[in-house]
């Protein structure tokens, strides 16, 4: 009986091991064709390649006399219905750009998108937000044509990308921010001058320093001690007196009291310190052995190049080339804000420091043209030093022709600046006696 139970027991235990044995295998069997059912089913699919085209590329460049199209996105979830079957639902667009667009060129443009059943507006903008960030790119549109296989390309206005912003119609929002971004003159000179110091080259540097000079007289600091001077100064009373209120000298400064010509209207006091340095172009030509070119250059100053070659000091010769180049700049000067002489004198450039000095001198803040009494005092400063050039005996002809004057106008303004006109041989001369005396003015009687 013992025995029969352990041969049943080992019957079992073999089955037992049998049955495990075999159940990993089936399950590995089951595993496999799972794996490549897989396999078959997750092959992926043949790509498609693109369809090539050959196309000749047609750049369009922008034109000022149309407006280049402007791209714009909506940070909000605001989807303009721009295919709505009623055209009077259509949200509507407009673009604003600066007055004064053609002459500045200030790339200032609005971008409006009016939905028509909300009060809010989607404003952009080419000068404000997200368009302040440095861009290191450009952008352009390209339209794709198959018919006639060319693809054109434009360039989007401002080369900005407008970020619509929601703003509440009829909100002052705009004018706020208009009105954060301006910066006084003075703020913005300070800052130009913080820059050429830290970052500017040493010509940059240089012109600044200058110019400071310049305008250092302007400066509260160095006029502290203005009234303690007033209060040395002698007071000719019976000059005072003598002088009307209808009398008014618009010429340089000058010395009623000089005793030769050459003080009576101090060459330094027209042609400051600072701005020796910027007119030394016709000087460096001629030391270079060039020639003048006279389309360049006034008749007046290109008839007396010849006295610079004939002069041996140095000092004197680059002192003469100064003057007429300074004559140069003010009658081109005179073109440029004049209707007759604008085109003559479009491609001259001033230097910027006496391009400032002239228009704080010479034109108004009001208008680009200059006034007639602006005029007369550009045109003093003209004359005066033409009688430096010509050893105060000058002939008004060339100057009148390129002050655009005749000769009979040109003698009013000799006569205003004390000069007395002689006839020599059928040749008018300009001199300056001293001490000065200007024309009395005509007092009217009143009937």
């Amino acid at each position: 009986m013992r025995e029969d139970e352990e041969t049943r027991t080992k019957k079992e235990h073999e089955s037992q091991q049998e049955q495990e044995t075999e159940g990993p295998k089936k399950k590995n069997k089951k595993r496999k064709k799972e794996k490549a059912n897989t396999t078959i089913d997750e092959q992926p699919e043949p790509e498609l390649e693109p369809e090539r085209v050959k196309a000749k590329v047609q750049f369009i460049p922008e034109q000022p006399n149309k407006v280049p199209p402007l791209v714009g996105y909506f940070p909000s979830i605001y989807k303009p219905d721009v295919d709505h079957p009623d055209e009077e639902m259509r949200p509507k667009v407009r673009v604003y750009r600066n007055m004064n667009e053609k002459k500045n060129r200030t790339g200032r443009m609005e971008l409006v998108v009016s939905p028509r059943d909300s009060s809010v507006d989607y404003v952009g903008t080419s000068y404000s937000g997200e368009a302040m960030a440095p861009q290191f790119c450009h952008y352009a549109v390209g339209v794709l044509d198959r018919n006639t296989q060319t693809l054109k390309i434009v360039p989007i206005a401002a080369n900005k990308i407008f970020r619509l912003e929601p703003r509440v119609r009829g909100s002052d929002v705009a004018d706020k921010d208009a009105g954060k971004g301006e910066i006084s003159a003075e703020v913005q000179a300070n800052m130009k001058a913080m820059l050429d110091t830290r970052y500017g080259t040493k010509k940059s540097l240089r012109q600044s320093k200058k110019m400071h000079a310049l305008n250092k007289e302007n400066d509260p600091e160095s006029q502290k001690d203005l009234a303690l001077k007033m209060k040395s100064v002698k007071i000719n009373k019976e000059a005072l007196e003598s002088t009307t209120s209808d009398t008014v000298l618009n010429v340089p400064p000058y010395d009623a009291n000089a005793t030769t010509p050459q003080q009576a209207y101090p060459l330094d006091k027209i042609i400051l310190k600072g701005e020796w340095d910027f007119v030394q172009d016709i000087f460096n030509h001629v030391s270079a052995g060039l020639e003048v070119i006279s389309d360049a250059y006034p008749s007046f100053v290109c008839n007396r190049i010849h006295k610079l070659r004939e002069i041996q000091d140095d000092v004197e010769k680059q002192t003469l080339a100064s003057i007429f180049s300074y004559i140069t700049h003010l009658v081109k000067f005179k073109d440029q804000h004049s209707m007759d002489g604008g085109a003559s004198a479009k491609q001259h450039r001033i230097p910027k420091i006496l391009h400032q000095k002239f228009l704080t001198s010479f034109s108004d803040a009001e208008s680009k043209r200059l006034s007639d009494d602006k005029i007369h005092l550009l045109i003093s400063y003209v004359l005066v030093l033409t009688l430096h050039a010509d050893d105060f005996r000058t002939n008004p002809t060339d100057i009148a022709k390129d002050l655009r004057m005749s000769e009979f106008k040109l003698r009013d303004h000799f006569e205003k600046l004390g000069c007395k006109l002689l006839r020599e041989k059928n040749m008018l001369y300009a001199t300056l006696p001293v001490p000065l005396q200007f024309p009395k003015a005509i007092q009217r009687r009143r009937r």
